[in-house]
């Protein structure tokens, strides 16, 4: 069956008809049956740790749209979780962690192999769905890239700039290499671990690559990715990889080559037109339509969605948002867009 999933067709460099279509963040708020299970759960991190809610969520996109590929539900954040560092979500803020500023900071932190105790429920969620999904869906999982989740264990929370990082990047390059390379350790695992369980696809989400610049991008960016990427295609054959380093403008170009990716996911600030012509030459590209036209709808949302299927229909393709769909969408635009999608002209 796997050899007939369209989203492991165009992985493997297969220029599809009609691209397969999923959605970043497709199991979420916008959806009010998603509102109903989270309220079950109690929490958000009660839900990522719930196999069976955690399954449910994953699942109902895909009775509803029908997508091509199921991605886990679950968060960047659980690895620091799981090493160890504080956890909670604040309603209307998001993530608030401890910090990671100090050797102390750091030497406080599990190892990467003994996070599998702490992750088993994200486990047990990959075999249920593994299960449960339609036999024509792909399962994709997922985590976070080492800078990005870095990011957030040195601020402590989700900042405008990655600004602490940064800076602890400058005045503590060791602290901060250190964590990186913990990081990238425990991503290997989490990551090997869920393939096990039944995953088919894993796609790495570099969300602040975009504020690394020069060979700091090459340095913290595309080196662990490069390195994970390696590790899992050693230890699972065959393993297809997504690779999202958000907001990589010009460093998108060559990014597959370097890193070993099959696919690489684009955000919606670079035209789909240049993207065709300088990334999707080295194989099958992800993206990017603006997740704001699945607030807004309408014929904007027609014309860009065909628009996008039309730059990249050249070569192996996934039709994607450029970013996650937010809280405030509309899902009959959803619908509109897969709808558009698959009604256009075969090729």
């Amino acid at each position: 069956m796997a050899e007939t999933k369209k989203l492991l067709r165009a992985l493997a460099g297969e220029r599809l008809p009609v691209p397969p279509v999923w959605m970043m963040r497709q199991a979420g708020r916008y959806l009010p049956e998603y509102r109903a299970t989270r309220a079950q759960a109690g929490d958000f991190l009660s839900l990522c740790y719930n196999p069976e809610l955690a399954a449910e969520v994953t699942l109902q996109p895909i009775r509803r749209y029908g997508f091509d590929a199921a991605i886990l539900f679950a968060d960047i954040l659980l690895i620091p979780d799981a090493l160890g560092a504080d956890l909670w979500f604040v309603t209307g803020e998001g993530p608030r962690l401890s910090t990671v500023t100090s050797e102390r900071d750091f030497a406080a932190l599990k190892g990467a192999g003994d996070i599998h105790d702490h992750l088993a429920p994200v486990y047990e969620t990959v075999r249920i769905l593994a299960r449960e999904l339609p036999a024509e869906t792909a399962l994709i999982g997922f985590a976070g890239a080492p800078w990005t989740v870095a990011t957030y264990m040195i601020a402590g929370r989700s900042t405008p700039d990655q600004g602490p990082a940064h800076a602890l990047k400058a005045e503590n390059t060791a602290l901060f290499e250190a964590l990186l390379e913990r990081l990238t350790e425990a991503t290997i695992e989490y990551l090997s671990a869920q393939v096990a369980a039944g995953a088919e696809v894993v796609k790495l989400f570099d969300s602040w690559a975009g504020s690394l610049k020069g060979a700091d991008f090459d340095r913290y960016a595309l080196a662990p990715a490069k390195r994970i990427i390696a590790e899992l295609k050693a230890r699972h054959p065959g393993l297809p990889v997504i690779a999202f380093p958000r907001e990589a403008g010009q460093k998108y170009v060559g990014f597959a080559r370097a890193t070993g990716a099959d696919c690489v996911a684009l955000d919606n600030s670079v035209r789909p037109e240049w993207a065709a012509a300088h990334v999707q030459c080295d194989g099958c590209v992800q993206g990017n339509l603006a997740s704001s036209h699945m607030v807004t709808g309408g014929r904007a949302l027609i014309a860009e969605t065909r628009r996008v299927v039309e730059a990249f229909s050249g070569g192996p393709h996934i039709f994607n948002l450029g970013h996650g769909i937010t809280p405030d969408a509309d899902p009959e635009n959803v619908r509109l867009m897969v709808e558009t999608v698959r009604s256009m002209p075969v090729r």
